[in-house]
């Protein structure tokens, strides 16, 4: 199947809980390479995104970001460093009892000390069932979000497979007009092998049957027989690729590359006057499926 490696998608979703914001970038890449943006509350689910990035993502580099706002106003924590409290206590004794301070410590004492007292806010959501509920939300959009990105890709694939399936045709056409081209032209050649030939046996005695061997060797030197079957084949198998469940952009390439060896070979060997002017339109529209492919998973 045919996909298009890039795609965008965003999905937000509200409730009495949070605003969740889901947005997924996906560019050309030789392979999957994700990068996540998640908050740190929500950390533990990374390893499950990834499992659903890599659902519906062969190839590509997928970057994948979540926001968060929660509706709850945090809490405040406060926590006594008794070591420290301890340790003070321990102190200010000595010094009453050596006279050099009196009166008892005080709130605004400690509270002026950082070393004292920590006071930080307490995550929303420290409850298990309510962090669980959020983490369970977050997937949820996050694989909606999956989701709308893979049908974008699927329907910018269908228009890159409109336009290499009419590429393939075409170049398939240029392939059989250089065969009969090529045939043309080895009937030429063998014929002007014939003439000169003819005039030559006054001056030459020659085997007639040997002239004739090395006129058929030399016609088959340009024989592209082989190559054309091979080409016809590797359009037949793009056909298959296409059509196929599995991601095909690395498998189209590589066709690609075969074809394209093909067509140079049958540009070395092959001999006629319109063979040339075939070769480099068949190249060039080879060329332009190429890049096409670049962008398919």
């Amino acid at each position: 199947m045919i996909k298009s490696m890039t795609g965008f998608a965003t999905v937000t979703r509200e409730d009495e809980r949070a605003t969740m914001t889901v947005t997924v970038r996906a560019l050309n890449h030789r392979h999957l390479d994700l990068q996540l943006r998640i908050p740190q509350s929500l950390a533990a689910i990374e390893s499950e995104v990834r499992t659903l990035v890599g659902k519906r993502v062969a190839r590509g580099r997928v970057e994948l970001g979540l926001s968060l706002q929660l509706r709850q106003t945090p809490g405040v924590e406060v926590e006594f460093n008794e070591g420290f409290g301890r340790a003070l206590e321990a102190a200010l004794d000595q010094a009453r009892a050596r006279g050099l301070v009196a009166g008892a410590l005080t709130p605004g004492d400690l509270l002026r000390m950082p070393q004292a007292i920590t006071i930080r806010d307490r995550p929303v959501g420290d409850d298990p069932d309510a962090q669980g509920a959020v983490a369970a939300q977050a997937l949820d959009v996050i694989a909606h979000a999956i989701g709308e990105l893979d049908t974008m890709r699927a329907r910018e694939g269908d228009h890159l497979r409109a336009d290499v399936d009419a590429r393939r045709t075409f170049v398939a056409d240029l392939v059989e007009r250089i065969a009969t081209a090529a045939d043309e032209g080895r009937a030429g050649m063998e014929a002007r092998l014939a003439d000169r030939v003819r005039e030559l046996r006054t001056d030459l005695q020659a085997d007639e049957t040997a002239v004739a061997q090395e006129i058929v060797r030399m016609a088959a030197r340009s024989d592209i027989s082989e190559e054309v079957e091979r080409f016809r084949a590797h359009v037949s198998h793009w056909g298959a690729l296409a059509d196929s469940a599995e991601p095909c952009g690395r498998k189209l390439d590589f066709l690609l590359q075969e074809m394209n060896r093909e067509v140079n070979t049958m540009g070395s060997k092959a001999d006629g006057l319109r063979v040339s002017e075939l070769i480099i339109a068949a190249k060039a529209e080879l060329e332009k499926m190429r890049e096409q492919v670049q962008n398919v998973e």
